[in-house]
């Protein structure tokens, strides 16, 4: 009880001292040990790497899930330790109500057939969506929180740590500079001769005695100094360690946020697959249903950009037709086989996505193959003729990149 006592007691001097230190250099009373540029160029990094981190963190997780409730409730899962219940996506619990809706409504009736294609695709759009937001959170997320909850704090740590001992640092640099001053001063008067019929003796032995003492004062004071230096510096080392670790960190995350766009990517091209195919039997379906109305002539969405080359401006071209009747009827009648391609004007292009031929006219498409293509007179400029070996057919313009 006595040792802790004295500990305690100890602990509150070092921490009144520190107090009085911090709040003299707050008042310009008081000299600051500075550190070096490069540290602090290091601390400025590691903060600025701290609050976007933080940012990045939050609007991904909002990204994710909208629902601030649902944010909410995952993150007492996590703090407590318990798995995360399974929840029903926005795209799924729509393909609930849609597949009930043509059950009750008809599911023999067109508008009820409709529906259940309908909620079969936002089925499959529910499914992709649980699958990109699970990847996102392992391979992006929790690499984030885990610098924040593990590195962040211990830097943190140390840099507090480092913080205390560069004030037990100066408060030895001011407590030495205060002792040198009070032994200059008694030296100063134990030097002067005393004139014992006006000064007794016995001011002069104080003096000396005084001198004396200031001079223990100051080797004490000298020994702290020197220990609170091989703390601080040792501390400094640390800290510096730590803070140079984040160059590390950025690589990992940066890694983590290119497997974050793969799994992006890979999740609006499912999308668009799907609504892709949606769309052909919806089409199919629309012609049987209204006979003699053109179907297909309303563009879809723009394409997904391709993951092999994200400067292509295929996100801003609308989707080609994708039923070959929209070529002019001059050009339906005409005969591949008596199709020669000119002297000149053939290119070579990347294909985009894949493509399904509607009809033998057409040229069936895999994503990144070479075809030439080029141009006929008179032909729908939204189409090319696409040439992949012996084969040829009819190919949409937005599905390839020209290269030459």
């Amino acid at each position: 009880m006595d040792f802790n006592m004295k500990k305690l007691a100890s602990d509150a001097g070092i921490f009144f001292t520190r107090a009085v230190q911090f709040t003299e250099e707050k008042f310009g009373q008081a000299e600051k040990t500075e550190l070096d540029a490069h540290f602090e160029n290091l601390l400025t990094r590691a903060d600025s790497t701290k609050n976007w981190t933080e940012k990045i963190l939050r609007q991904t997780e909002v990204l994710l899930q909208p629902n601030p409730s649902a944010r909410v409730e995952e993150f007492l899962y996590e703090k407590l330790d318990r798995k995360v219940p399974s929840r029903v996506t926005n795209g799924e619990l729509l393909a609930q109500y849609m597949a009930e809706a043509a059950s009750e409504l008809g599911p023999t009736t067109p508008y009820g057939k409709t529906l259940i294609k309908v909620a079969e695709a936002e089925k499959r759009l529910g499914a992709a969506e649980r699958d990109f937001i699970h990847t996102a959170s392992i391979n992006f997320l929790t690499p984030l929180r885990n610098f924040l909850e593990g590195d962040w704090k211990t830097i943190s740590k140390e840099r507090r740590l480092l913080q205390n001992r560069r004030l037990d640092l100066d408060a030895c640099k001011a407590r030495l500079k205060k002792a040198k001053a009070a032994e200059a001063k008694a030296t100063c008067e134990g030097d002067t001769v005393p004139d014992f019929q006006e000064t007794r003796p016995r001011n002069y032995i104080l003096s000396a005695s005084a001198s004396a003492l200031w001079n223990d004062e100051v080797d004490k004071a000298e020994q702290e100094l020197r220990v609170a230096q091989t703390e601080f510096d040792r501390q400094a080392e640390v800290t510096r360690l730590l803070l140079e670790g984040i160059s590390s960190t950025h690589v990992n995350h940066l890694r983590c946020l290119h497997e974050f766009v793969e799994s992006q990517t890979t999740y609006y091209a499912q999308c668009y697959r799907h609504m892709l195919d949606l769309q052909k039997q919806l089409g199919s379906s629309q012609g049987a249903i209204f006979p003699g109305t053109f179907v297909g002539t309303t563009e879809p969405a723009s394409p997904p950009l391709s993951s092999t080359s994200p400067t292509t401006a295929a996100a801003t071209m609308p989707v080609g037709p994708s039923v070959a009747g929209l070529a002019p009827p001059g050009e339906a009648a005409l005969r591949l086989e008596e199709v020669t391609p000119p002297a000149s004007g053939t290119r070579k292009a990347r294909v985009l996505y894949d493509y399904e031929a509607a009809d033998s006219s057409e040229l069936a498409l895999l994503a990144d193959e070479l075809i030439t293509v080029y141009s006929l007179p008179g032909m729908d400029p939204d189409w090319l003729i696409g040439e992949r070996g012996n084969k040829k057919g009819k190919v949409p313009v937005t599905y390839l990149e020209l290269l030459s």
